[in-house]
This record gives structure tokens, sequence and C-alpha cells, in this order.
């Protein structure tokens, strides 16, 4: 395993020296829609503040303009932002060089599962491609936070690395998963039209100035072609935004559910979802392989 890891870490510091990297600032202002409130210290607020809503954006971890938020749901609406799309679905990506080894080695593994059980491709930033991911620490606002699709230009997935305080964005590769989806279109599961049949919002526990964070999808804009998921990794736990402990925000309404979203894998409606949204179903042969990588490595 030591092996592997040097050989790894290795490689990722040979794709660094090709090319030169942008100037990435400590200090960065994402896009909030006008309607949602901000908050430039949230972690105050909250006994166990999550790497995932501290930044304060969207759903606390969201990038996203006021266009984009008009028209959101379960994933980017391709027919209205076909340019939020990443090309034949392909990602080229740039890990800082602050991360320490161990913390590439997480991020790279987040990138290898997306590429095993889907049909989009991660790729390195050959350092002439346009768009890309710049995958950073950045300072403020720290935590872990992504733009949503593709936005142009050096897009930053923001991936807090471990400190004192605990893991933050990379004590497992989960994390980095979740921001993925985002980069790639995924919006949360929570946020579905049709989601109080399946869970209950507990708007008096919720802190104040961040209910608008449990708004769901308008009906006119969403498309669900997968069942409710319980287990996906897109979806909020029990806690989040809770104004303390034993308060939770949102609780489950079918019998039998033990756990509110994850951030450990792919969900089984994980990988079908983003393997719908990016048409890696339109060609028979490779629907097979992608469902049945789904169906048997999805948890």
């Amino acid at each position: 395993m030591r092996l592997v890891l040097v050989v790894l870490v290795a490689v990722l510091q040979e794709e660094n020296a090709r090319y030169i990297l942008p100037t990435v600032p400590d200090v960065v202002h994402p896009p909030v829609p006008d309607d949602v409130k901000v908050d430039d210290d949230l972690a105050y607020m909250m006994e166990d503040p999550d790497p995932e809503v501290t930044p304060g954006l969207f759903q606390g971890d969201m990038a996203m303009t006021n266009e984009i938020y008009n028209y959101w749901r379960v994933g980017i609406r391709w027919d209205v932002f076909p340019e939020k799309l990443w090309d034949n679905g392909t990602v080229p990506y740039v890990i800082s060089p602050i991360y320490e080894p161990a913390e590439q080695v997480t991020i790279m593994k987040a990138i290898h599962i997306l590429n095993f059980m889907t049909c989009i491709r991660f790729v390195p930033w050959d350092g002439r491609t346009k768009d890309y991911l710049l995958i950073w620490p950045i300072k403020y606002p720290k935590g872990c936070w992504s733009f949503v699709g593709r936005f142009g230009g050096a897009q930053i997935v923001s991936l807090q690395a471990p400190d004192s305080t605990g893991p933050n964005c990379l004590g497992t590769e989960g994390r980095a998963v979740h921001e993925l989806m985002h980069a790639l279109g995924i919006f949360h599961e929570q946020s579905r039209w049709d989601r109080d049949k399946f869970v209950k919002i507990h708007m008096d526990n919720i802190i104040p100035q961040f209910k608008s964070n449990f708004d769901k999808q308008s009906l006119e804009n969403t498309t669900y072609s997968f069942e409710y998921d319980y287990d996906s990794i897109m979806h909020y736990g029990k806690n989040f935004f809770s104004k303390g402990k034993g308060k939770p925000t949102i609780t489950p309404k079918m019998p039998g559910v033990k756990r509110l979203g994850q951030r450990k894998a792919l969900s089984k409606g994980d990988c079908l979802k983003l393997n719908d949204l990016y048409g890696c179903f339109d060609n028979p042969r490779l629907r097979r392989k992608y469902y049945t990588l789904c169906q048997f490595m999805g948890i």
C-alpha cells in the first residue's frame, strides 16, 4: 500500500509540473442567489458545524447564480443550460500541490470512483483546455463547496484539508465525491419536489436564517427517473442547520429507515442518476455495463 501511495503521489507531482497553475486567492466570493441568506460565520451558531454547511452558500455548499437558482432540480436542466454540461462527459482537473500526499490520494480515490462507475471521465488538465476543475483548499469560505455544473474557466472545488479540528472534507473520499457531483450538475436529494412524501422537515429546529436551505424545487423544473433515495451521498444528514443537539431538522417518514444520507460512497440511486443525466444509458451496451455496476457496487 505504501508503494502504491508513493507512486500515485509521484504521478500527481509530475502532472502538476507540466503546466503553470493559476494564482488562487485565499479569499473568493462564490455566487449566491439573492433569495438566500448568507452568514459570514455560521459555525458559531452550531454545536457541531459540518464542513458542508459552514461555507454559507446555497444549501450550505453550492455556488449558484440567480439564473440557475430559478431552474434547479435533481440535476441541472441541460435543455435550458447546455453550457453547464461538461463536453463529452470529460472533466479536466488539477489537484492543488498544497495538499499532503495522503490528502491527494483521498481526492484521487473519489475521482477513480466516478470514473469507474459512470461513463464520465475526469482527466488531468493539459494546461490548455479553457474549462477545468481546480481542486483547492480555499481559506474563505472554508469547508466543502463547489459550483454547480460547468461554470467556466478555472472552476474551484474547495475541499478543506484535515486540521486540529478534525478531518473536515478529506477524512474519507465521500465528501470529495459529493462536491464533485455538484460540479457535474447534481443537487441535493432532499430538495426534490416530492420529498414531503418521504421526509419531514422540522422548521422549528432550523436556525431561522437558514430555513430557505430546505426549500423544494419547483414542480415545473423537476424530473425524476428514479425513486427517492434515503442513502444518497447527496442527501442532508438529520441535523444539518440544527439549533442544537437533540433537535433534528429532517427525519424519515417511511418505517424502517435508520439513516438519512451518508458520505461514504455512491448509492445505487446516485450512480443511476449520474449515468442517466450524462447519457451513459443511451448506448445499449454501455447501459448494461453501468446499470450493472450501479446495482452491485452502489450502497
